[in-house]
């Protein structure tokens, strides 16, 4: 098991979250249950999964977490290519997030390796 609250991946995805809810919560309340409700979804279950796996007793466990994770992030930046395509985020808005997305995959990529080296346990 790890501590989920040292992890530097697990700071970064907290930040974005931050990140997202200054973006969305300009949003018409049109997009209250629509765009708004899923970008928000998507990104607070990035670091929440990886908290999940950090919780799992086996390495093996912790590595479907962070794809869960990794595959919340790229509904994310689909999302907000969406939100940018509709009209309702800047281009700015949309790459801010996605930088700070495209470090996150990059560091769960890195983390998963480095557990799937290590073997079935923590």
């Amino acid at each position: 098991m790890h501590n989920f609250k040292e992890l530097i991946v697990w700071q970064k995805a907290c930040n974005l979250n931050k990140t997202v809810y200054e973006i969305t919560k300009h949003f018409s309340r049109d997009e209250m249950f629509g765009l708004t409700s899923q970008i928000r979804r998507s990104a607070v279950s990035i670091p929440s999964n990886i908290a999940e796996g950090c919780g799992r007793s086996s390495n093996i466990e912790l590595c479907r977490f962070l794809d869960i994770a990794n595959g919340s992030s790229f509904e994310l930046e689909t999302q907000l290519i969406l939100a940018f395509e509709v009209g309702i985020i800047s281009k700015e808005e949309q790459l801010k997030v996605e930088l700070q997305l495209k470090e996150i995959q990059k560091m769960l990529y890195s983390f998963k390796e480095s557990k799937l080296k290590t073997g079935s346990k923590s």
